[in-house]
């Protein structure tokens, strides 16, 4: 029986998963509360804190056990394939001294390495944020100055499209997906034989609105907010990625919220729910040339996966374009564990940072 420990420091929590065997053994998760953040000048001055109070309410659950492998959320390292990596030292002073953003997810690796020191067993990362496997013509735009790099739910839509092809009798590494994860952010991948060909960036502005973020937008009203003197560089990249769509059309992002003042009539919420509904559809839509053949599914995961209205939607807008599986039992928790466990049993390599290649790290099952 596999006992793998989960652990994800987000921007105001710790989330820790014990899985047992592929069941959740227990699930703890710590608030930080904004005062106690702020008195961190820098996110890595809050790893020690951090772990203090994660191993302290490990034990108030009882403990692990014996484990066979720790994860850690993969914090912002340079673009790499995606898969199951071993944490070692170049990983962990490139988070600490060369990250390429700032989150808390940089502490994932750090955190796992001491609790792994505890048991004597591999620290892992699986599927970071920054996994990039974009086929070269993707990352190509119509401006050289400007390449394409790729920040999504790497984590999320993998799990899903392996849980997708499991229900299908398919092997992951075999099948043709596009994969929409309905989140706070939205990204809308291409899995095509294992790897994530192409992807929307869920960041810098591609792909469809949010609930907070804004998707694409053109380019040269951008361009003439910013020239008008209105706004800062600064405010408005805070306002297109925090505080656009859902939130900036109707002053909600939570999507609950919204059907229920659809269901109360309110023309205005109906209207900017079908639209964000339309640009998913759109966006899967685009993705399909990046496969070179059949969909075997469309696959709709994240929290908004839960939304039997918005799923329902998409699939009007989407469904000619094959099966679409909607997946809502694979978080990033169970995500991360499965990776672990693919690597454990054989069925995916584990792998060293940096990787040597480009091919290296890409998933296999």
């Amino acid at each position: 029986m596999l006992r793998i420990l989960t652990i994800n420091p987000g921007s105001t929590s710790t989330r820790a998963v014990l899985f047992a065997d592929g069941a959740t053994a227990w699930d703890v998760e710590i608030a930080h509360p904004r005062d106690w953040l702020a008195g961190f000048p820098r996110i890595m001055d809050q790893l020690e804190p951090r772990r203090e109070l994660l191993a302290r309410a490990i034990a108030e659950h009882g403990g692990t056990g014996p484990l066979d492998a720790v994860v850690g959320r993969g914090g912002f390292l340079g673009p790499m394939p995606g898969g199951v990596y071993a944490v070692n030292q170049a990983m962990l002073e490139e988070l600490a001294q060369r990250p390429t953003g700032q989150h808390a997810s940089n502490l994932g690796a750090f955190l796992a390495v001491a609790f792994a020191r505890e048991h004597g067993c591999p620290a892992l990362v699986v599927d970071p944020v920054v996994t990039d496997e974009l086929d070269d013509r993707a990352r190509l735009t119509g401006l050289p100055a400007i390449a394409r790099r790729t920040v999504f739910h790497a984590l999320g839509q993998r799990g899903a499209a392996r849980e997708a092809a499991a229900r299908l009798g398919l092997d992951y590494a075999a099948g043709r997906f596009v994969v929409a994860h309905l989140g706070g952010g939205i990204s809308v991948g291409a899995h095509r034989l294992g790897r994530v060909a192409d992807v929307t960036n869920a960041m810098d502005g591609e792909g469809p609105f949010s609930p907070e973020r804004c998707g694409a937008l053109p380019v040269l009203p951008v361009l003439a907010l910013l020239e008008s003197g209105e706004w800062t560089p600064a405010a408005l990249r805070a306002v297109l990625i925090g505080r656009a769509g859902l939130s900036a059309h109707l002053g909600e992002s939570d999507l609950r919220v919204v059907e229920a003042r659809m269901d109360a009539g309110d023309a205005q919420a109906a209207n900017v729910f079908e639209a964000m509904a339309y640009a998913v559809a759109k966006t899967i839509a685009s993705m399909t040339p990046a496969l070179e053949g059949p969909v075997d599914a469309v696959v709709l995961c994240g929290g908004m996966a839960r939304s039997k209205r918005l799923c329902a939607r998409i699939t009007e807008l989407a469904g000619f374009l094959g099966r679409v599986e909607v997946v809502t039992g694979v978080e990033e928790m169970a995500a991360m564990a499965l990776g672990a466990q693919l690597m454990l049993t054989g069925r995916v390599p584990l792998r060293d940072y940096p990787p040597a290649r480009p091919e290296d790290g890409l998933a296999q099952a």
